[in-house]
């Protein structure tokens, strides 16, 4: 079996779908769970954007060091060395550098003649090549390029020191018959091509993006690269999962594999979902929670009789357990510890006991306590970290009747430490509730989008809701759970509302230390 190398752009690409801005401390997270999925290469992020991409990826680099971390830069000096001083701490400190080489890019983005796109190129690696053992660079736009170009580009930034050539499906364009034979063209085509691995990345503006990682591979590519969930701009990247268990599953058509730990793909999944705010659709591929689900009569018979009958996939490899030992009221803090030892999730002693502390509050409205509300419960506490003084909610009451006008009344303590309160009306509970909050909060808010899901089944699930609000014309997602589905409104409004605290405050810090 050839060995794919899985390079997981969930950090850089994946946060770049609209709404989503994860701080520092939830990209750690989902790159300590990164490393436990297996994933080769992880892209954290692009440090010359901005201050905080900058801390991320730094505090990244220095804590993983079971994973070759690496990030994006433009060929530009100033970038390859913002990305040497985030990356070079870490074990295996790679760069990935980037240039567009279709007319179109060339012309109307870039503003540059073919020939000064080469060389622009080659310097680059070269310079880059000064500071990093591995050097990616890329053909931004490559499936609307001509190949002949193309060709002539990788020749040459090989010869300066490239160790990865990247031919993107930028804008999700291609299908796979092209994308195959590009690939082959530059195997075909390119000297010293063996002396580089080839890398495909797709986006899925089309639906094509699984398809097209498949028919690259086929062809040539040694690297994928994707994000969990398929999350990334517009209609997001290859769900890298749906690769890797393609590859398994079909491994009688297909003589590759990944390095990937199946069994921690669900995992992985639910806690990009959380704290992106990206929801995985039910119908989704592999993981989608209908994925294991069979309505149909004649189904359900022939999975009673045989599982194979209709079931491809075992829910165990991808980590969806059916054997779920429920916890309640009378479970004691030594069997909690236990349930978060068993997540492998590194909690301090405090955040155990704030975590134990909402787990038993819960018990208190529910019989029977889940895995997956265990785990929310974790990371709600451990992606609280910050210095800010915020918003609280202190209390709140909503009167509510179909002949009645619908009021609610709030009470917040403030950044100040102030307690504020007022009421509001409104059409239905959560508008009154979000009326109320936004008279109380020094800030121009606008709610942009709202959603609700159960954490898990039964009339006493947990409750979890996501917005997103545009925060002094900034969006920004917030997130809130509770046993009440009102409450874990009002928390996910107040979090956004939080976390564009935190962003500002950081932002504030930036230009105090660049003077």
């Amino acid at each position: 079996m050839s060995r794919i190398r899985i390079f997981d752009t969930t950090l850089r690409d994946g946060e770049q779908s609209p709404g989503v801005n994860l701080n520092k401390m939830e990209k750690l997270e989902i790159a300590k769970q990164l490393e436990k999925l297996g994933v080769d290469v992880m892209e954290a992020g692009f440090p010359a954007s901005s201050e905080g991409d900058f801390q991320a990826v730094k505090l990244i680099a220095d804590t993983i060091k079971n994973v070759s971390v690496t990030a994006l830069a433009r060929t530009r000096k100033e970038d390859i060395d913002r990305a040497w001083e985030a990356l070079k701490n870490t074990p295996s400190p790679r760069i990935h550098i980037f240039l567009a080489t279709s007319p179109i890019h060339m012309e109307y983005k870039l503003k540059m003649k073919p020939e000064q796109v080469i060389q622009q190129s080659v310097d680059m690696v070269k310079y880059a090549k000064e500071r990093f053992k591995e050097v990616e660079w890329s053909a931004e736009d490559a499936t609307r390029s001509d190949w002949e170009f193309m060709a002539q580009i990788i020749e040459q930034v090989i010869d300066v020191g490239a160790t990865v050539i990247n031919l993107p499906d930028t804008v999700g364009y291609t299908t796979p018959d092209e994308y195959g034979r590009m690939f082959k063209f530059m195997k075909e085509n390119v000297p010293n091509i063996d002396r580089a691995d080839l890398s495909c990345h797709c986006h899925n503006d089309l639906g094509l993006a699984a398809a097209n990682t498949i028919a690259a591979i086929e062809n040539g590519a040694t690297q994928v690269e994707g994000t969990i969930n398929g999350i990334g701009e517009r209609a997001g990247n290859v769900a890298l999962e749906e690769v890797a268990v393609a590859l398994h599953i079909r491994s009688d058509r297909y003589s590759y594999e990944t390095g990937l730990k199946l069994n921690e793909i669900k995992r992985t999944s639910d806690l990009i979902a959380k704290l992106s705010g990206m929801y995985v659709q039910a119908n989704k591929a592999i993981i989608g929670r209908n994925a294991y689900a069979h309505e149909a009569g004649i189904h359900q018979d022939g999975v009673l009789k045989n599982a194979e009958t209709y079931e491809i996939i075992t829910p165990e490899l991808v980590g969806v357990s059916s054997n779920t030992l429920f916890m309640g009221k009378h479970s004691g803090k030594h069997a909690f510890k236990d349930k978060i030892k068993e997540f492998g999730v590194e909690m301090t002693d405090e955040e155990i006991k704030a975590t134990f502390k909402r787990f038993k509050e819960l018990t208190d409205h529910k019989r029977e306590v889940t895995d997956d509300d265990i785990y929310t419960l974790i990371m709600e506490t451990k992606t609280e970290h910050s210095a800010v003084n915020k918003y609280t909610l202190e209390n709140f009451q909503v009167n509510y009747g179909t002949a009645n006008i619908t009021t609610a009344t709030v009470s917040l303590k403030t950044p100040e430490g102030e307690t504020v309160q007022t009421a509001a009306t409104g059409n239905g509970s959560v508008e009154a509730l979000y009326k109320t909050i936004q008279q109380l909060i020094d800030a121009e808010l606008s709610l942009l989008d709202y959603q609700l899901n159960s954490v898990g089944g039964g009339k006493d699930a947990l409750a979890e809701s996501h917005v997103q609000l545009s925060v002094n014309g900034e969006t920004v997602n917030g997130r809130g759970t509770a046993q009440d589905v009102i409450e874990a409104s009002a928390n996910a409004y107040i979090n956004a509302v939080n976390r564009s605290l935190i962003k500002a405050k950081a932002a504030k810090e930036t230009e105090v230390v660049n003077g």
